[in-house]
């Protein structure tokens, strides 16, 4: 009876120290969330600051007297432009759904022979994907632009779609979350009489949902936000995007508030994604190997 007395007390003390631990864990991660989310806090406020509370030194971090003015400025802004406002906006839509689009259709068509296939050069070609990783896109800037001046991709709205499907972190994440499904599976559907056709559609599309959904969110915020493009190949203005006419809001101190604003607004399509969609991103960095 002693020794299953002092057992019992022992697992006590035990399950007391996990709980403590615990505890410990949430409000260190809790106070990481915090801090992380300061900058958005900030940008919110700041949007939302009068002309004074903008320049007040020294500055302060939330609004004391919150205004719209500065979003009513950055419309009368965008009213006197040459370029209607909403064909900025139409052309980023365009070229987002577009490039968007057409990044998960040809990703999860590469990762499907990769992940469930073997062939020549296999082993190779992914190793050449994963070595993509390790370079910068400014490495490839004058390539690049050769590149896309002979195909004859200046000053068109494919130059802001096609230079970026060639994406070998989008490849990756697909391959290695379809890489966690039994090709028990697919052996199944080829028992069944299905062509390949019908095991990518009908199998590996649907189990890559959360993938695809991971995909568009990593890559939004770069399309969404490209302004480079825009100063680099494009000319003609009716072809920019709204990233680009936000950088132009210019004017110094008269127009810090419609630049706060604007800033704001260029920021909250993308959060907004990430929250929607934050459960399906969890699941397939979980699944792809990356923690």
């Amino acid at each position: 009876m002693a020794q299953t007395h002092v057992d019992i007390e022992h697992l006590k003390r035990a399950r007391k120290r996990r709980d403590y631990g615990a505890i410990a864990i949430t409000i260190f991660l809790s106070i990481g969330a915090l801090v992380s989310l300061l900058p958005l806090v900030y940008l919110v406020c700041h949007a939302f600051k009068p002309m004074e509370e903008l320049f007040l030194y020294p500055p302060r971090f939330f609004v004391k007297s919150p205004t719209t003015k500065n979003f009513s400025d950055l419309m009368n802004i965008t009213s006197e432009s040459l370029v209607p406002f909403s064909r900025y906006l139409f052309n980023t839509i365009l070229i987002t759904v577009a490039y968007l689009f057409l990044l998960v259709w040809i990703g999860t068509m590469a990762c499907y022979p990769l992940s469930k296939h073997k062939f020549p050069g296999q082993k190779a070609l992914f190793t050449t994907v994963t070595t993509a990783l390790m370079f910068v896109a400014a490495a490839a800037g004058i390539p690049l632009y050769i590149i896309n001046t002979r195909l004859g991709l200046v000053d068109r709205y494919w130059v802001y779609i096609i230079p970026g499907l060639a994406n070998p972190t989008c490849l990756f994440l697909l391959k290695q979350f379809l890489d966690q499904v039994p090709d028990s599976i697919f052996e199944a559907g080829k028992i069944d009489g299905a062509s390949e056709w019908q095991l990518y559609t009908r199998i590996a599309l649907p189990l890559l949902r959360n993938a695809q959904a991971t995909v568009v969110i990593l890559t939004f915020g770069g399309i969404w936000g490209d302004a480079g493009t825009a100063t680099t190949y494009i000319y003609r203005e009716q072809l920019k995007t709204l990233a680009f006419f936000m950088t132009t809001i210019g004017g110094g101190i008269a127009r810090a508030g419609a630049q706060a604003a604007s800033a704001l607004i260029m920021v909250l399509p993308g959060i907004i994604m990430f929250i929607l969609q934050q459960s399906r991103v969890m699941d397939t960095m979980a699944h792809s190997g990356i923690k």
